[in-house]
């Protein structure tokens, strides 16, 4: 396993939370590459997207879709705020994937406040990063709950 700056790979983690924080889904797609994906199952130790339901799986093109809707002037998320606050720990490296991208877990809690109502969420990270220049890209984002059998509201933005 060949050694990478975690420092820099905590930079970068910060900076997806923050774009995510404000929420500006622009800079944060740009975080992604061509084929990147964004997982959210929706039981503990999913095998995978296509044989089980999640709550979310969406590659670049569902992904840029989200977002036009999101932003779009007369979308129903406009009518409320979206404010969210991420915090991020326990940034570790896990290897590698076939394709050469480091494997980095780390564990986070998202608060959101949404249609004046607080909602927490808390789980791991499984980010795959495809170094790029001195910083990364992110080709595959697994976000794993702590409680992914549980119903879940609709999802407004991004954990």
């Amino acid at each position: 396993m060949s050694a990478i700056d975690l420092r820099a790979v905590e930079d970068f983690l910060y900076q997806e939370a923050a774009v995510l924080d404000r929420p500006d889904l622009d800079a944060w797609l740009a975080l992604y590459t061509p084929d990147g994906s964004y997982w959210l199952p929706a039981m503990e130790d999913q095998p995978d997207f296509l044989n089980h339901v999640s709550h979310m799986y969406d590659d670049r093109v569902m992904m840029e879709i989200r977002r036009r809707n999101f932003v779009h002037p007369r979308a129903a998320s406009k009518d409320s705020t979206v404010r969210c606050s991420h915090l991020i720990g326990n940034v570790r490296e896990k290897g590698k994937t076939d394709a050469g991208d480091y494997i980095i877990t780390s564990n986070f809690q998202v608060v959101m406040w949404y249609r004046d109502e607080q909602r927490l969420f808390a789980g791991t990270y499984e980010h795959h990063l495809q170094p790029e220049g001195d910083s990364f890209l992110i080709r595959h984002k697994k976000v794993m709950l702590i409680n992914p059998e549980a119903p879940q509201k609709t999802m407004v933005i991004y954990l």
